[in-house]
């Protein structure tokens, strides 16, 4: 019995669209709360904080970031709303990877587990930061690449900060520099956030 395999392409009209917000703003709320926490030492760590702060990272920026990196990956190559939009590729990759390592992240403060472990993940994360200012600043995007680079700063704090355990003085410091960067990144990314549904929806023309 031959089973004749049928090829069906998909072909859906270009979006002007990409729902960026959503990224921004699971992002930028998850930076409020882990910077208010890390810089003011409020609310003070214990069980059920790490229980609360540890939903919230799993949640906002870890699945709000997914999923508008999955979005804009589908529409990338799959179903060609975004083709017209190369720099969305740069924007689809870093959602996806620091949604997934949000989710990492999260869990990790939810079961109290050594945050040690997490050297190796700054190291990476700061190289996609890297990338994502040049991608940005090269498409003449210097909002979005102003972003990365507080995302940068946040990872160069994070390395410090996860010492702490072995360099107390060291690591707390790293902590207090860590809430700076995630408080300052995280007010910008609420920036983005209007600016994009300000500017999709009203046409404001906010620079993004």
């Amino acid at each position: 019995m031959s089973i004749a395999l049928a090829s069906v392409q998909f072909s859906l009209p270009a979006s002007p669209f990409p729902p960026l917000a959503v990224g921004f703003f699971g992002l930028g709320t998850g930076y409020l709360i882990y910077g208010t926490q890390e810089l003011f030492n409020y609310p003070r760590r214990d069980e059920r904080v790490d229980l609360a702060t540890g939903i919230w990272g799993v949640w906002m920026p870890g699945f709000m970031q997914f999923l508008t990196g999955i979005y804009l990956f589908a529409g990338l190559t799959l179903f060609g709303t975004f083709a017209s939009a190369p720099p969305l590729y740069m924007a689809a990759l870093a959602f996806t990877a620091y949604g997934v390592h949000w989710f990492a992240l999260g869990w990790i403060r939810l079961r109290g587990a050594d945050a040690r472990a997490n050297i190796g993940m700054t190291v990476a994360f700061l190289l996609i930061s890297i990338l994502g200012v040049v991608v940005f600043f090269k498409a003449g995007d210097d909002p979005v690449g102003g972003l990365f680079i507080g995302l940068a700063c946040v990872y160069v704090a994070e390395f410090v900060a996860s010492l702490k355990p072995d360099l107390p003085k060291q690591g707390g410091l790293g902590e207090k520099a860590l809430g700076f960067f995630h408080l300052g990144t995280g007010l910008w990314l609420m920036y983005l956030t209007f600016a994009v549904a300000l500017n999709f929806i009203l046409n404001y023309g906010l620079p993004l």
